[in-house]
């Protein structure tokens, strides 16, 4: 490692991580997922410095998705560099993405996190650390905003979820490349990262243009708002939750339902979906606005269709929710 006072770019990276390690206990393994980009990269290094320091054990998991020629000797390349570093154990993982109904990216996200919730089991990891900066931070948003999403949407990436933890999302790109350029390390330069033909590069693009446009501001203040939508999604879900908890098995009155506020009371059909069967992934605003109308707008109209083979009915001053008929 590299003797003498860091450079300001490489001390901000460190004390991001220092800060995120502080819940672990000596003995603790971290492993950090790493692309061998400037962010995962440097954020790497940064653990190596810094778990030592706290007696921690600090390993990593590069996941291939064998997406472009090269990438299982990039993989290895990226690997050796972290066992270089003083990371162990250092895990090459490879995946298979399947394009399905939600496009390329989504689907590589999907094997990215399924190989580091194996690989975080497998060798007992107490935390697993993700480079997202500030600028993926309001890409997030921005994604959310032409989507009309809702406010735990456009509240972004959490800093913390689960075993993950995500130390430099108040740091910008510009900070973790100019890290890695002081400290020598190598980087990989993906060109799907400027492949327009995904959508978080475009909003990558039209974000750079609204900082030129708008002036300087524009990514911290999509992050800004993130944080403050976080926490009013936060507060909106636990009395979501505390309500569902006063109900029972159902049918379920309808004035009951429709005396709960309107951001509650979506937050309320979504719960009761997802638990009667629906795919999560498939549930949108359009069918828990569909179910709400059952309680607003209710002039007798048939049974709402819902993912994942489910009828939401209204019988008088009842809801409920079951199953398609069979077809005999």
């Amino acid at each position: 490692m590299p003797w003498g006072r860091p450079d300001p770019a490489t001390a901000a990276v460190r004390l991001a991580v220092r800060g995120a390690l502080r819940e672990c206990q000596p003995g603790d393994l971290v492993l950090v997922a790493c692309s061998g980009g400037a962010d995962s990269r440097s954020l790497a290094h940064a653990l190596a410095v810094e778990a030592p320091a706290q007696r921690l054990a600090a390993g990593a998991v590069v996941v291939d998705h064998g997406l472009r020629p090269g990438s299982v000797a990039e993989a290895g390349d990226v690997a050796a560099d972290l066992t270089g570093d003083g990371l162990d154990p250092v895990a090459v993982v490879r995946v298979d993405v399947a394009p399905g109904s939600h496009g390329l990216e989504a689907a590589a996200r999907d094997a990215r996190y399924f190989a580091l919730d194996e690989a975080a089991q497998r060798h007992g990891a107490t935390l697993v650390l993700l480079g997202h900066t500030l600028e993926d931070q309001a890409e997030q948003v921005l994604l959310g905003l032409a989507r009309g999403s809702g406010a735990r949407s456009l509240s972004g990436m959490p800093a913390e979820r689960g075993r993950y933890r995500r130390p430099l999302l108040g740091l910008q790109h510009a900070q973790t490349s100019a890290s890695c350029a002081r400290q020598g390390l190598r980087v990989v330069d993906d060109p799907m990262n400027r492949d327009a033909a995904f959508a978080r590069v475009r909003a990558r693009r039209l974000l750079a243009d609204l900082e030129e446009g708008l002036g300087p501001g524009v990514v911290a203040g999509l992050a800004r708002s993130a944080a403050l939508l976080r926490a009013d999604a936060d507060h909106l879900d636990g009395l979501a939750d505390a309500a569902v908890e006063c109900l029972d098995l159902g049918p379920w009155p309808a004035h009951d339902l429709a005396t709960l506020p309107s951001a509650v009371r979506s937050r309320v059909w979504r719960r009761l979906l997802i638990a009667a069967g629906t795919p999560a992934g498939q549930l949108g605003s359009r069918h828990t606005d569909a179910c709400d109308r059952l309680l607003t707008h209710w002039r007798g109209q048939g049974p709402v269709h819902v993912p994942g083979g489910l009828l939401v009915i209204r019988s008088a001053d009842r809801v409920r929710i079951d199953p398609l008929p069979r077809v005999e």
